[in-house]
């Protein structure tokens, strides 16, 4: 699987080609600023995209906005995005397009080898990676409103694993009850939420960030 990197600190961007070499991932190219993010990936063409926020010369989400315009000239190019702190704009933006192979971490799930690169396969599998973190600010910022108000304190720690992309096998294995549970869970949840029950977990995923973004 080939891989475009892109962090402007040398040290983290090489312990990143480190690790994700250690995974059997290729390295296509490992850069530092937005215009050598840009040529890489409108030249390279590769699987997935890791993208820090922030790279040079702005230093402010050039590197969002590099990754976000390369989906736009190659619809579904897998892109995960790294960012030292939660902001929910970057988020929205990213998941704007309604289309998979998404990913938002923070950079701190970089030392969780196991776990980041996991991130790193579901995203150039077409599916979605989302901090936990970031959910569950998207979850306290909508409070106790309505609908979210109507779901039950086990639906909403459903909803949350559901939002971080885990399959209905994954989230009953996490909350260590049957999967026929978690079935009867995220049934009543989109009932709740006047959303389409879907076995699709990734566009469900999406379905539930957008409307919880939208509100």
């Amino acid at each position: 699987m080939r891989v475009v990197l892109a962090e402007d600190l040398f040290l983290l961007r090489d312990g990143l080609v480190r690790m994700l070499e250690a995974f059997d991932f290729e390295i296509a190219a490992a850069v530092e600023s937005g215009p050598e993010l840009t040529k890489a990936l409108a030249e390279l063409a590769p699987d997935v995209a890791v993208v820090d926020v922030r790279l040079p010369p702005s230093h402010t989400d050039e590197g969002l906005q590099c990754a976000l315009a390369a989906r736009r000239a190659r619809p579904g190019l897998p892109v995960l995005v790294l960012s030292q702190h939660v902001e929910q704009l970057y988020a929205r933006e990213l998941l704007a397009d309604g289309n998979g192979g998404v990913g938002y971490l923070l950079k701190d799930r970089v030392f969780d080898a196991e776990q980041f690169v996991d991130a790193v396969r579901r995203v150039a599998a077409g599916g979605t990676a989302m901090d936990p973190t970031v959910i569950q600010q998207l979850l306290a910022r909508r409070g106790v409103e309505e609908p979210l108000g109507g779901l039950t304190p086990r639906e909403l720690e459903v909803l949350e694993l559901m939002a971080q992309g885990r399959s209905n096998a994954a989230i009953a294995g996490q909350l260590v009850v049957t999967e026929r549970a978690i079935a009867k869970h995220t049934s009543n949840i989109f009932l709740k939420l006047g959303l389409p029950v879907s076995d699709d977990d990734n566009r469900r995923v999406l379905a539930v960030l957008r409307y919880l973004d939208s509100r």
